[in-house]
């Protein structure tokens, strides 16, 4: 467990054509946040999902029209120093069928999404490459 206290609170908007998992990204190193939740809501052109099974994330692509219902996720930086984002997110086509998973580069942002990002002071959120699962793993302190 880590515990620490919310600093800033930054908002942003993502302007159409955007890849949305580079945008945030940018903003966040923009805003020198190491720590922190985001939100993001808003619409896609269409959407790169990963699904992680057996130590890879599959990728799903869906090209088409969609809504963000909800997107959530931390930033973390690496070993090296270097932000990571770690977001999900759920979308919904016209018919309000609704997909999930993990945020991938290949996103393209529709009309506009909107960001928040809030900071975690007196926290450190690191993750570290884990060989059991390849992932990068959050270690709290």
């Amino acid at each position: 467990m880590a515990e620490g206290q919310v600093g800033k609170i930054c908002f942003s908007r993502i302007f159409e054509d955007e890849d949305l998992a580079v945008a945030i990204e940018r903003r966040v190193k923009e805003w020198d946040i190491k720590a922190g939740v985001l939100f993001l809501i808003g619409t896609l052109k269409n959407v790169v999902l990963g699904y992680y099974k057996e130590g890879v994330y599959n990728h799903i692509r869906l090209d088409f029209p969609l809504e963000i219902a909800s997107c959530i996720g931390n930033v973390a930086v690496d070993e090296k120093g270097e932000v990571v984002i770690h977001a999900h997110l759920v979308v919904s086509n016209e018919k309000a069928e609704c997909f999930g998973g993990h945020l991938l580069e290949g996103s393209q942002v529709g009309a506009t999404a909107e960001l928040i990002v809030i900071e975690g002071e007196g926290v450190s959120l690191q993750r570290s490459f884990d060989e059991k699962t390849k992932l990068k793993l959050l270690k709290l302190s």
